[in-house]
């Protein structure tokens, strides 16, 4: 058996760290058998190496390697891309193909962003799994394939199940074995040589001299969040590379290249990330404003019982805890002496207002008039008030404004420049 250093050296990885070192070692014991591997993993850790050190290390390593990108085929065509067609099938279809299962005969499949797949071409799949069997789109034939699958997903296949995305059978025949890689911000020792690494490939190819860090700019490289792991480092390295004339990169110099940096804001990597911020943010402001308007409504229907009784103290007495909930608790007595200087004016008016009289009646109906206009006040007015009351509040600073109104900084600097404030 192969020991997991050489298969690093052949295969180009870089990195000790006991993660990855276990990762590698659970390919290699898997690959001379036959059964179905999936690679979890966030997005740029590298999850396309296991799947060849699988191959390679098997005894199909003399048959076809395929490797299918699950999530750049359009819905309409994977089951064509993957099982073949028949002439005629759908339009367009002017000859038969073969699918990658087909021509995979007696190789291996990797099935990159499996999550991706639709439900449909999963019951396909589950089949192909359980007994080597596929049908070509627009054929009645059942023809045999003898390949092994390896899969890998940056998707929390739980959270798919869970949302009827993704079937459970078929997970658990995929799942055999899991092979999980880490993320890049969980391997600090490797950061550096990996950077070290990129930098010196990048100064082969483009000839000029290799870039190096000094020693301040090392700590920051290694404390960086790599939300994109390793395929973000490779990216900044070229960046560097090609664009500093210093060769040494100094901290100051690093930090220029590293978004966000500094920044309290979390990572979003989420795996649901089809789930707009947006549609969560909508939630939160809706909740505000029902919230406002319960609020509202409660201090209007005090505000008439107050007006209509010769006793504002008693009934603010009675109402106290709904006084407190709508002021808050911790300036309570300030609010509360505010609050009844324009309650004792407006019983002195109706005091020494007539009873009964057609005018009193009118301005009643107006009252409840301008009521039903402000409850008609539509999201956008809400929203935008919302927005400029709390940026009044902050003066202007974005990231407390947006902490208070429960939204992204980005979010808020888009609705700023949306609504021209």
């Amino acid at each position: 058996m192969e020991s997991v250093q050489a298969t690093k050296q052949r295969f180009g990885i870089i990195g000790n760290d006991p993660k990855l070192n276990r990762a590698i070692e659970k390919a290699i014991r898997v690959a001379p058998t036959d059964i179905s591997v999936l690679v979890t993993g966030e997005s740029g850790v590298g999850k396309e190496s296991v799947p060849k050190i699988i191959h390679s290390l098997s005894h199909r390593k003399h048959g076809k390697y395929i490797a299918v990108n699950c999530g750049a085929i359009p819905e309409g065509t994977i089951d064509s891309e993957l099982f073949g067609h028949e002439k005629g099938a759908f339009t367009g279809a002017t000859q038969t193909r073969n699918g990658y299962f087909e021509v995979a005969d007696g190789g291996t499949i990797f099935l990159d962003e499996v999550g991706e797949l639709p439900l449909t071409t999963q019951v396909r799949l589950l089949r192909v799994l359980e007994n080597g069997e596929f049908i070509k789109v627009g054929s009645s034939k059942v023809q045999k394939t003898n390949v092994r699958i390896v899969a890998a997903t940056n998707v929390n296949m739980f959270e798919a199940i869970k949302k009827e995305k993704f079937r459970e059978d078929l997970y658990y025949r995929l799942s055999t074995v899991e092979i999980l890689l880490p993320p890049l911000r969980d391997r600090k020792d490797d950061i550096h040589l990996l950077f070290r690494k990129f930098a010196s490939d990048f100064a082969t190819k483009y000839k000029m001299p290799t870039i190096r860090l000094d020693n301040d700019a090392v700590p920051l490289l290694e404390k960086y969040h790599w939300s994109g792991n390793i395929r973000q480092l490779r990216n900044i390295a070229e960046q560097i590379s090609v664009l500093e004339q210093n060769r040494t990169i100094s901290a100051i110099s690093l930090r220029g290249y590293l978004p966000n940096i500094g920044s309290n804001l979390p990572a979003v990597i989420s795996s649901d990330k089809k789930d707009s911020d947006f549609s969560n943010e909508r939630e939160i402001l809706y909740k505000v404003l029902f919230d406002m308007k319960s609020d509202l409504n409660d201090l209007k229907k005090l505000t008439m019982e107050l007006m209509q009784s010769g006793n504002s103290q008693e009934v603010q007495k009675e109402n106290e805890g709904l006084i407190r909930k709508i002021y808050g608790e911790d300036d309570k007595d300030e609010k509360k002496a505010h609050f009844e200087e324009p309650i004792a004016t407006n019983t002195e008016v109706l005091q020494i207002s007539p009873p009964n009289i057609i005018q009193k009646e009118e301005d009643k109906y107006h009252f409840a008039e301008e009521i039903e206009e402000e409850e008609t006040l539509s999201l956008h007015d809400k929203e935008l008030e919302l927005i400029r009351k709390s940026l009044e509040r902050h003066k202007g600073k974005r990231k407390a404004a947006a902490e208070e109104l429960g939204i992204s900084e980005r979010t808020l600097y888009r609705k700023i420049k949306q609504y021209d404030l």
